[in-house]
């Protein structure tokens, strides 16, 4: 058995350079090779790695906004690197979150969509992680905020008991969790195996099916108070509608309006107790996901709305953990990354004014396209790296994505990659520490709901399918059909002008470098 997974290894690991020789054929360039023992630097960072939610290009003053001021990000990026091609690997929050701890593309797993109000825990103990790595090398490890990877095991989580696996079982000292996310069910916070505050004589249930009559987003909708534009209409929770049913668990639930400060106070105390060994955050925040309700000093802060609001929420939430790390005298110790989970979305469910609101403010700058989308708008984010003493500041236009974040903070600390583990993830140290004649990716996979994008240099392919589940099926394409586009984005930066049919040699290696990807990795076919 141990003979076979050592030539299950062998044989991707071969694979994975064949692809690379072939990027390099497409490309005439060559692509570092994922090396991840130690480099230069000397001792090991605290590293913080914040994952806004929703978080669009144009949605931050650094990126260009002119609607909205964000001073505590504008300074990551001030005293810092600024990326103009930071990436996350999928449009929406589960592929990515999944991707950036395995280093794997979630279109390589089945099941790894959006994840339901009872999903099971997706990434399964024994997995190599970007935490367990860390904790291989020395690390204290947390994750706090929303998590959205699923708790303990099939058919649902145990809410009345341990909910494991979960963070604890792949790499994490400790987790304090939104369990999903904020307009799905149960709005209960989670820390480590157990529900906070869980009174056993209220157990919680959660399903999708009204299981006691109770009131919903459809048949109290007059007591709503923030209406629902779409889904969005089941349990109704702090005035507010939600995908999903719960019963039980009053002592548990929280108010929206607290999870920023909650998820700072629990991260401040945390890094409080753990400031004497190098740790590694991951801050996790819901802002500015729906349904949008920021604490109430800061509603009312911009003129776009509640959206508005939870982008100066966000921003605050950053100025707090800077605030932290210089008080406790780390932060020339430590390497903050801030980057987004997917591109930005107005209407996600709800009527809280982002759309009436927007006025001249631009979610996804100049970028086509958002949320859910294979379009640059979905996963060209901000993407920000601090490091005072080691970062020189400034601006970067080197293509990185949050997938290469495991094997790179290996190479930070010196460890050693498995062969058959971070299948996608490549050392981009160089890069995220903003080093002269750093060695950038050759291409970024853009995973979306209805298509998947590949950017090489210039070059992007859009490739659409109809093998979607049926909610997001491209009703126009028929079985086995295929359409693809095509744009040269130094041309055309927001993909107006589809040039497949005008330059057909470079669409076919485009479409030839997509379906090695795909048929490379551990798994050699995505999910249908």
């Amino acid at each position: 058995m141990l003979e076979e997974k050592k030539m299950r290894a062998s044989s991707s690991f071969r694979r994975r350079r064949m692809l690379l020789f072939a990027i390099g054929l497409i490309t005439g360039m060559a692509f570092p090779e994922k090396s991840v023992s130690s480099g230069e630097l000397t001792g090991k960072p605290n590293i913080i790695l914040i994952l806004a939610d929703d978080l669009g290009y144009g949605d931050v003053s650094c990126y260009g906004a002119t609607e909205v001021s964000t001073p505590h990000i504008d300074r990551l990026a001030r005293e810092g690197t600024r990326f103009t091609s930071g990436y996350c690997s999928a449009a929406t929050c589960t592929p990515t979150r999944f991707s950036l701890l395995t280093g794997k593309y979630a279109f390589r797993q089945p099941g790894t969509g959006i994840a339901p109000p009872n999903a099971t825990a997706l990434i399964q103990p024994g997995t190599v992680t970007l935490p367990s790595l860390l904790k291989k090398a020395g690390y204290s490890t947390a994750v706090i905020g929303k998590w959205h990877l699923g708790l303990g095991v099939k058919p649902a989580p145990d809410w009345n008991g341990e909910l494991k696996p979960g963070p604890c079982e792949i790499g994490f000292d400790y987790c304090y969790l939104l369990p999903t996310t904020n307009d799905r069910v149960p709005q209960v916070y989670v820390e480590n195996h157990r529900v906070v505050n869980l009174d056993p004589a209220d157990p919680l249930w959660v399903g999708m099916k009204n299981p006691d009559n109770q009131p919903t987003g459809i048949t109290a909708r007059e007591t709503l108070r923030m209406d629902w534009s779409h889904g969005h209409n089941n349990t109704i929770h702090n005035g507010i509608g939600r995908i999903g049913f719960y019963t039980g668990g009053h002592k548990a639930r929280f108010r929206d309006e607290d999870l920023a400060d909650e998820w700072v106070k629990k991260s401040v105390e945390w890094m409080e107790a753990h400031r004497d060994k190098p740790f590694f955050l991951f801050f996790s925040s819901h802002d500015i996901h729906v349904p949008r309700m920021p604490h109430e000093r800061f509603q009312g802060k911009t003129s776009l709305g509640y959206r508005g609001d939870a982008i100066v929420e966000l921003d605050w939430s950053v100025g707090q953990l800077t605030k932290t790390l210089e008080r406790l005298g780390l932060a020339r110790n430590t390497l903050i990354v801030f980057c987004s989970d997917n591109g930005p979305v107005l209407d996600d469910g709800y009527k809280d004014g982002a759309v009436e609101k927007l006025g001249k403010h631009r979610p996804s700058g100049p970028f086509r396209g958002g949320k859910y989308t294979a379009y640059e708008g979905g996963t060209r984010t901000p993407f920000i790296t601090w490091w005072p003493g080691q970062i020189t500041p400034g601006v970067s236009d080197k293509m990185i994505n949050t997938i290469d974040l495991p094997a790179t903070f290996a190479k930070l600390t010196g460890q050693t990659v498995p062969p058959d583990a971070f299948p996608d993830s490549f050392d981009m140290l160089d890069v995220l520490l903003h080093r002269p004649d750093a060695t950038e990716r050759e291409y970024v996979v853009e995973q979306g709901i209805r298509a998947i994008g590949l950017r090489s240099g210039d070059w992007k392919l859009v490739s659409f399918s109809p093998q979607r589940k049926k909610w997001a099926r491209n009703k126009k394409l028929k079985k086995n059909q295929t359409k693809y586009e095509l744009y040269n984005l130094k041309k055309d930066a927001g993909e107006k002008n589809n040039v497949f049919d005008k330059y057909p040699e470079k669409a076919r290696q485009m479409i030839d470098l997509l379906d090695q990807i795909k048929a490379n990795g551990t798994r050699t076919a995505a999910p249908s």
